[in-house]
């Protein structure tokens, strides 16, 4: 393992250990590949994913495949009753991809 991994994972329990998603407020969690960007919104209390998206197969640059993905996990929420959310950055920084996710995800309709 990357010393630049370890730190990430450092990172992402540190801001786990604040974030708990539960029934009434679901957590939005991120992870994104080199290529690829994940979203999924999870029930920590039931230990459940109530809905994922990515951007697998998609076209566009990255940052406009992170904001679609976010749009499709906020329809998949509505389908579902699920308007506010907790956001999980995962360690990663706010910027680039997990922004553009984000900001999909509030244009969608997710509140957080």
């Amino acid at each position: 393992m990357g010393k630049k991994l370890t730190k990430r994972e450092k990172i992402k329990l540190r801001v786990r250990s604040s974030i708990v998603g539960k029934t009434p407020l679901p957590r939005l969690s991120v992870y994104k590949s080199n290529k690829t960007t994940y979203c999924q919104i999870h029930d920590d209390l039931s230990g459940t994913t109530v809905a994922s998206a990515s951007s697998k197969g998609m076209s566009g640059t990255k940052i406009e495949q992170a904001a679609a993905v976010g749009k499709l996990v906020a329809e998949q929420a509505k389908t579902i009753n699920v308007s506010k959310v907790v956001f999980d950055r995962s360690g990663y920084v706010y910027h680039g991809r997990v922004k553009a996710l984000a900001d999909g995800a509030r244009e969608g309709g997710l509140e957080f």
